[in-house]
């Protein structure tokens, strides 16, 4: 039945299973559509499972493994990434194949021993059991076999991908993957891909995007590859266009943006938002069509980071909330300090009731970020004045002038 597994060829099988239960992924990003977790069953000459799935989804698990392995055991579980999501059922694994051989390389065994103390559960023991690979070595299957990369800090530090040379096909754990579970279509050609558009750009941004120098420096070593199709860990498996996720990933690793703007404001009782309304108007008088506005206080902190790293223009705003930044917009200011964000232009205002200090705060933050500062700027003293909304103006003219000089060279497409 399809419904245990899916055959991708007579030897491969796609055993994942899909999550609509967990609310927050690593219990802080949302998953609105859910996630899926991806485990791949090879069932030639010998038999290996890539990757096992979150315990909460174990019972599902086993019986679609059960029914691909259809009664032979499992000689080797191959570990790609050790984040419990896809390293959970290890333990449910030994229990019913203890005489299998996990395979990962040097920080793959220090991770499991500290992750599920492993040494003498069920008589395994790392001497008998556990195979060293480093990169470029080959683990035979018999009749195949694949090659190994490290790819550390792509999300991980024990990180690592491999490649099915005779077939072309790359399994690659987090690296091209996907927030979003499979409604029943598994393969990129049987989805419409722009349902999982913005729930890639997402997991990129949320989950993979800091680490972007390293996702750049795997996506060099693997280029030489003649990649046909990629078995991620979340999301469709690309077996007809994998050079569109690739792509993809390319340009969010170069933070490549689209002309747009995101303005996102911190007000109490209005008055920081109606500048944002101001700024956002003018935007829209100059022909700039993307501008998003969001309140930092109701919107998450995962759908602000995709579209502040997809669009070229941010402005932020905050009233002054004990002489500091209004809370949830110093969250938002600290986080994008981490993310190591490039390649955005950016403008800031804010607001006060007697004593200022938001505005001295996003000014540093604009200084400090090596973005392109729009210099206009307004600090309105409690409800904005006529002086000020023209302020706010003049701040989203400079943008938009800013955003059409780049219209001829700078700009990609998602």
């Amino acid at each position: 039945m399809e419904y245990l597994s899916v055959e991708i060829d007579k030897n491969w099988h796609y055993i994942g299973v899909n999550d609509r239960e967990t609310r927050l992924f690593e219990n802080m990003w949302p998953l609105e559509n859910g996630v899926s977790y991806n485990s791949y069953l090879y069932t030639g000459e010998k038999t290996a499972l890539l990757d096992t799935v979150k315990i909460n989804k174990s019972g599902v698990f086993v019986e679609k493994l059960e029914a691909a392995l259809n009664g032979r055991p499992i000689d080797y579980l191959i570990i790609h990434h050790m984040e419990p999501d896809h390293s959970g059922s290890i333990t449910t694994v030994l229990d019913m194949y203890p005489d299998i051989k996990i395979v990962g390389n040097k920080k793959t065994k220090e991770f499991l021993e500290n992750y599920y103390q492993l040494d003498g559960y069920n008589g395994f023991s790392y001497d008998k059991n556990f195979v060293e690979v480093a990169d470029g070595e080959k683990l035979s299957l018999g009749d195949t076999e694949l090659t190994f990369y490290l790819t550390p800090m792509v999300h991980w530090p024990e990180s690592m991908v491999s490649f099915e040379e005779s077939t072309g096909r790359l399994f690659s754990q987090d690296a091209f993957g996907a927030f979003g579970s499979l409604s029943g279509a598994i393969f990129d050609d049987e989805i419409n891909w722009e349902f999982y558009l913005d729930d890639t750009i997402r997991y990129y941004t949320n989950i993979i995007g800091k680490f972007s120098s390293q996702v750049k420096n795997a996506l060099n070593k693997l280029a030489p590859l003649d990649i046909k199709m990629i078995c991620p860990v979340h999301g469709p498996v690309w077996r007809t266009n994998p050079g569109r996720i690739v792509k993809l990933y390319q340009t969010l690793a170069d933070q490549g943006t689209e002309e747009g703007v995101v303005i996102v404001y911190g007000s109490m009782y209005g008055n920081t938002e109606k500048m944002a309304e101001t700024i956002a108007r003018a935007l829209a008088v100059r022909g700039i069509k993307n501008v998003k506005i969001y309140d930092v206080s109701k919107t998450h902190l995962s759908y602000l980071l995709a579209d502040i790293w997809r669009y070229e223009g941010l402005v932020l705003g905050s009233c002054t909330y004990n002489n500091a930044l209004f809370p949830p917009m110093d969250t938002l200011v600290t986080t994008l300090g981490n993310q190591k964000m490039k390649n955005h232009t950016i403008g800031v205002f804010g607001s006060y009731s007697w004593g200022g200090g938001a505005l001295r705060k996003l000014q540093a933050f604009a200084e400090n970020s090596c973005y392109d500062k729009v210099e206009n700027t307004v600090e309105a003293k409690g409800t904005p004045s006529m002086e000020d909304f023209e302020k706010c103006a003049a701040l989203g003219n400079e943008m938009a002038d800013m955003l059409i000089a780049k219209r001829d060279k700078d700009y990609v497409s998602f």
